[in-house]
């Protein structure tokens, strides 16, 4: 059964002082997305390649503490977690997504009827997310959350993740993530492009204490390269 929202975002709508503080943060401009079968606008960064460009030019120079800005982009991974999520029941649930970048995954939790945390462990993206959400914001809740440093209060059955395993040294971390907010029972949903750094995370994955099934998705944009959505279930 899926939740039906006739929600409709109208960007002219959304409070001033949300606006202000995202114009204040960084450059960024409306797209449309197709989120839970709907066009839903997404606010995402204006020019993501440059935005990139910076970072690395900036940590070339020797600044410390700059980090990609991998989350202006809205992956393909997240649409395919989106598709996914029509499987699942999710009217009422608790969900929480980890480095959700736009948010397009965990508004598409939203829209079908979910109780959504949204996380990401930088701040800039959720200023953005907040926009993109406000008119479903009764089922979101925006946090900031870095991996292996913040803990939030409870757990929830659902966790999600879309392109969250690209770095190794983050696996860990991401793992007591995990352990940390998964409700007895629960399920984690990790969705990549099959990433060649992704396999090494499944057969990492593999050897610690969770089940785990494979699930492969055609997308109709690009049918040769499918999205693959990891499912865990704690051992």
């Amino acid at each position: 059964m899926t939740h039906t929202d006739t929600t409709e975002i109208h960007p002219a709508d959304l409070p001033a002082e949300l606006i202000a503080t995202a114009n204040g943060v960084l450059d960024w401009r409306w797209e449309d997305t197709s989120i839970a079968g709907k066009t839903w606008p997404l606010a995402v960064a204006a020019d993501p390649d440059a935005m990139l460009i910076d970072a690395c030019k900036r940590q070339d120079d020797g600044e410390t503490g700059v980090i990609d800005p991998f989350w202006a982009a809205t992956w393909r991974a997240a649409s395919g977690l989106d598709r996914f999520l029509e499987t699942l029941q999710l009217d009422g649930q608790s969900v929480l997504e980890l480095g959700c970048g736009t948010g397009h995954a965990g508004i598409s939790a939203a829209l079908r009827g979910a109780q959504v945390t949204l996380t990401d462990g930088v701040e800039d993206p959720l200023h953005l997310v907040r926009l993109s959400s406000h008119p479903i914001a009764d089922r979101c809740e925006i946090r900031r959350l870095r991996f292996g440093i913040d803990r939030l209060d409870r757990k929830f059955p659902i966790i999600l993740g879309s392109d969250v395993t690209y770095l190794r040294q983050l696996w860990p971390e991401l793992e007591q993530c995990l352990l940390d907010h998964l409700a007895p029972g629960g399920v984690v949903l990790l969705s990549d492009p099959y990433r060649i750094i992704a396999n090494e995370f499944r057969e990492w994955i593999g050897k610690r204490p969770w089940t785990y099934t494979e699930h492969k998705l055609e997308m109709k944009d690009d049918p040769e390269h499918p999205i693959r959505v990891m499912e865990l279930h704690s051992a």
